[in-house]
């Protein structure tokens, strides 16, 4: 197994909902294995009120959680990422800055709570539905062997990641 921890960015086009929450969960989760990053290709520049809300009820890290651009993660000083998920459709489609190192990329998409209307319970609901397809993805990937694999064989894995439950979109490359 590898002394560095795998760096792993999550990306989404307002870097306020779903990236945020995938970097909270990986944070919390992945242990010394991994470094969870998010940002957004057009940020909002505030966190969601919602998704700290749910994080913080769940005893998850918020420390340092902020809507930011993914341009800070493509400069030479940034740190060179193993992984890159897109979580959002829109991000996917987007042209991404070219990223140092090579990482692997696949779509994680799922739908955007911060889009449901209805009663506030609806609401609420719709942030702790996308924590938990993003909590899914995010220990289908800490139980891989990613030491062990070959690079090919880990993409098509972490590609057919992206197809679990409550994917947005039937696209599975990304970044």
């Amino acid at each position: 197994m590898s002394d560095k921890p795998f760096n792993v960015l999550f990306l989404c086009t307002g870097n306020s909902a779903r990236s945020i929450l995938a970097e909270s969960a990986l944070r919390k989760n992945g242990g010394d294995r991994f470094r969870a990053f998010s940002a957004g290709s057009f940020p909002k520049g505030v966190v969601h009120p919602e998704t700290i809300r749910l994080l913080k009820g769940l005893d998850y890290p918020t420390e340092g959680l902020r809507s930011k651009s993914w341009d800070e993660f493509s400069g030479p000083d940034a740190p060179k990422m193993d992984f890159i998920f897109t979580v959002c459709d829109d991000a996917a489609g987007e042209s991404c800055p070219v990223w140092a190192g090579h990482p692997m990329t696949a779509h994680w998409g799922i739908e955007d709570p911060s889009r449901v209307e209805g009663s506030e319970i609806e609401r609420v609901q719709a942030f702790a539905t996308a924590l938990r397809y993003l909590e899914n993805r995010i220990s289908l990937l800490l139980a891989l062997p990613i030491d062990k694999l070959q690079a090919s064989t880990l993409h098509a894995k972490i590609n057919e990641i992206g197809k679990a439950e409550g994917a947005s979109s039937p696209r599975v490359s990304a970044a």
